[in-house]
């Protein structure tokens, strides 16, 4: 494979992959079960078939708005700090569906929304500095966890204490 094929496609894959273990993680974590089920949930909750596509698509476009921030930003810090904020988002989004569903602690996991919310920020700002396709690309990331944050501040209320 050629230098100029490797440093092309690199970062596709490992975009790819990141996105992938996330996932994968995350949906390890979340278990529907008797506890889910008996949770109080406001009117408004999407449907849970809803949240596989719509984690799909931020999956998606997060890994494109890295590769693009990848591309455009020189070698050296800057990259690395897009590793970073990416890596300490992956890290709390798999988080939060630990603490919500693995340990049922709403509670814990409304705290802990509020840093993911910001992680996601700060990807965007990170972003941002490099390819503002690539920061528009994570706003619906955004909206979303702003909408999971209000839903987990809803369970909480509904049902707490736990």
């Amino acid at each position: 494979m050629s230098a100029l094929a490797e440093g092309r496609w690199g970062p596709i894959v490992v975009a790819a992959l990141a996105a992938i273990v996330v996932a994968v993680l995350g949906a390890a974590m979340t278990t529907l079960g008797p506890w889910y089920a008996g949770l109080r949930v406001p009117s408004w909750k999407p449907p849970d078939w809803a949240f596989g596509p719509v984690w799909t698509v931020i999956f998606t476009l997060t890994a494109v708005s890295g590769v693009l921030a990848w591309n455009a930003a020189p070698p050296g810090p800057e990259r690395s700090w897009l590793l970073l904020a990416f890596a300490v988002n992956g890290v709390l989004n798999v988080a939060w569906s630990g603490l919500f569903f693995r340990l049922r602690r709403p509670d814990w996991a409304l705290v802990e929304v509020v840093a993911l919310w910001l992680s996601v920020a700060v990807l965007v700002a990170v972003v941002g500095r490099h390819s503002g396709l690539g920061a528009w690309l994570l706003v619906p990331y955004l909206a979303w966890v702003g909408v999971a944050g209000c839903l987990n501040w809803s369970i909480v209320r509904m049902n707490g204490p736990f």
